[in-house]
């Protein structure tokens, strides 16, 4: 029966009452009307697309890249002049990086089985055909590099031979057979080799935020050490010049923020001492690409968490500033082998990551993919304004905040945490973020101490038992939005993924009183069972950054939310993916069997195809509803305090 025709019948027979079903059903439409059309934008949000790890053909005529075009990040190619892309391939699960070989004939790919970390390499002509698997497959962690000079073979680094560590090999790609360049303790890789083939550049993390580059003889095994130094420091994308006797790489060598330096090698194969060749005060290098003549390397700088441009000529030692980008962050850049332009992925806030293409003669940028966005107005998306702020110690922290259209005075908000912790929050694309604002909800995502990209002083400021002064930096953050007249303090939320999850959990119940809601995806929350049961190599290199369970279990302890759980006041979600070997989802398991236990109000999202973090587009789409659909609930339908 219709309701015109229900309320026709009622207001015969009992006039008041007719009159209060009629405005009860028109809620309860109303309400279902808003439900769907929550979860009809949000999908169209979650659905928005990506395009990553642009590699030129030899030739130049084509780019090989890796998108979820079609549901799951697969391989493609693409004309790179522009025109339609190209599937190469079709697996159920996930890739992640996409390398042309050097001659042309071969694409080299990683699968990440079940969005785990026990990563495959295989390799494919760039027409689909031939596709072969090169490593043994199972659980083994294999990390892809990139083509060797030669064309013949790949470089990798992988925890075959032992789980504690990843280990440095080249693989033939015609017969299969690998051999290990460098046993490392630590994670290690190889970074470059020469185009000679006599050396390789190896990295080596023994700890998080500290790690050196040794030069490797290909032909003994013999290693130098290439950044000698004191203390904590980075050093990463060694890249040799075209005679292999100079090293080019990123270094914080004796100075705090990351700048571009060189190492020398002389006539006996030694290296000489690291000479800084561009520094700023402002920024902090966060990539850097030679041309294949070896006569221009691209730098990428970090100014706050946008990206600049600038271009360092080799012969005339002379840095210049690149173009104006079209978006706020640059990454993954690949020059085509005449050095005439270079393929890179930009996004924004309003920018999903995309393909660009620089001409190198005319600094004109062409946007050559074009990720879907159907539905979406990408124009009318929340830009953030980088603001800063102090925390309880008087340290100067900073964060970006997203406002809806037309906000006024305080409303709900939600802060979110990145994770790392030596991660850092940049103005990227976030599906989740503008689905908030869409909805009338804030965002506030600030870097608090141990964030990357402000020097590695401040990266260091968590370690150990300093992650309690990171934990206040979550009251300082809470204080600031509320100071600033942007968020309502019975309407602030918490939410962030890995070590932004941890957050979650301390924030919940550390200041319990501050948060009306809390959405932890794939968090640490007991370090005993994340030592106990995550990769055996994550808890090597993690027992600085966090502690060691073997000597600091007492201390690990009491940064551990889970002992703190009965707190917890207001209503979680938690959302894990089944196949998580970093943050294995014993750590969510614990935090909902306890929150039901104290009677809190929780909901459990577990991925059983997923790892550490969401890579299909389905499930990036129910991970979207499931969390816009909880803080609209728990933010915007808020009783005055005392009703509680």
């Amino acid at each position: 029966m219709s309701l015109s025709k229900w309320r026709q019948r009622l207001s015969g027979l009992f006039p008041c009452l007719a009159s209060l079903v009629f405005v009860y059903g028109l809620t309860m439409t109303k309400t279902a009307s808003s439900a769907e059309d929550l979860e009809r934008s949000v999908t169209l949000m979650a659905k928005i697309g990506a395009s990553w790890s642009p590699s030129f053909s030899p030739d130049g005529t084509r780019i090989a890249f890796v998108s979820n075009l079609n549901g799951i990040p697969q391989v493609w190619t693409i004309p790179s002049t522009g025109g339609f892309p190209t599937l190469v391939t079709a697996f159920d699960d996930p890739v992640g990086f996409v390398s042309w070989s050097p001659d042309g004939k071969w694409l080299a790919f990683n699968v990440a089985p079940g969005g785990g970390f026990n990563e495959q390499i295989y390799i494919v002509r760039p027409d689909g055909s031939e596709m072969r698997r090169l490593t043994d497959g199972g659980k083994e962690n294999n990390f892809l590099g990139d083509w060797a000079p030669d064309g013949r073979s790949l470089y990798f680094s992988s925890n075959r031979r032992n789980s504690s560590s990843t280990d440095s090999y080249l693989i033939d790609t015609a017969s299969g057979q690998m051999r290990m360049v460098a046993e490392n303790r630590g994670v290690g890789g190889i970074n470059a080799v020469s185009r000679d083939g006599q050396y390789a550049v190896v990295s080596r993390l023994i700890n998080r935020g500290d790690n050196n580059l040794y030069l490797v003889h290909l032909s003994d095994g013999k290693e130098a050490l290439l950044t000698p130094h004191d203390g904590p420091g980075s050093f990463f994308d060694g890249e040799f010049a075209p005679d292999g006797r100079t090293v080019y790489f990123a270094s914080n060598k004796d100075r705090d923020l990351i700048a571009f330096a060189r190492v020398r090698i002389d006539e006996k194969g030694q290296p000489g001492p690291v000479e800084v060749l561009a520094a700023r005060d402002d920024a902090e290098l966060s990539d850097a690409l030679m041309n294949q003549q070896g006569t221009m390397i691209a730098l990428v700088w970090n100014i706050g968490g946008r990206s600049q441009l600038s271009f360092y000529d080799v012969h005339n030692n002379k840095l210049t500033p690149g173009p104006r980008l079209p978006a706020e962050i640059v990454s993954r850049m690949d020059f085509s082998q005449d050095g005439q332009r270079l393929a890179m992925v930009l996004s924004g806030a309003a920018a999903p990551q995309d393909i660009w293409v620089l001409d190198m003669r005319t600094d004109q940028f062409t946007q050559l993919t074009h990720s879907p966005h159907a539905g979406v107005d990408l124009t009318k998306m929340a830009r953030p304004e980088l603001v800063r702020y102090k925390a309880h110690d008087g340290l100067e922290l900073s964060g970006w905040l997203y406002r809806p259209h037309g906000a006024k005075g305080p409303g709900s908000i939600v802060l979110s945490f990145h994770g790392g912790p030596e991660g850092q929050e940049r103005p990227g694309f976030n599906s989740i973020y503008q689905a908030l604002l869409a909805r009338g909800i804030g965002v506030f995502a600030p870097n608090v101490r141990g964030s990357s990209g402000f020097g590695k002083k401040f990266v260091n400021l968590d370690n150990g038992a300093l992650r309690e002064n990171a934990v206040r930096d979550i009251k300082a953050s809470v204080d600031y939005v509320v100071k600033a007249g942007v968020a309502d303090r019975r309407r602030i939320g918490i939410m962030g993924g890995s070590y932004g999850g941890y957050m979650v959990m301390m924030g919940l119940t550390e200041y319990p009183e501050l948060f009306a809601a809390g959405a932890n995806l794939y968090g640490v929350v007991n370090f005993e069972t994340f030592f106990k049961n995550t990769q055996p190599w994550m808890a090597a290199i993690s027992k600085i950054e966090y502690g060691n369970p073997e000597t600091e279990a007492e201390m690990l302890r009491k940064l551990s939310p889970i002992h703190r759980i009965d707190r917890i006041k207001s209503p979680t979600i938690i959302l894990h993916g089944a196949n998580d070997t970093n943050v294995p989802v014993i750590e969510a398991e614990q935090v909902v069997e306890s929150l039901k236990r104290h009677n809190v109000a929780v909901e459990y999202v577990l991925f059983p195809d997923e790892g550490h973090g969401w890579r299909k587009t389905p499930n990036r789409i129910r991970s979207a509803v499931a969390i816009i659909r909880f803080f609209e609930t728990h933010l915007m339908q808020v009783a005055p305090r005392g009703q509680r």
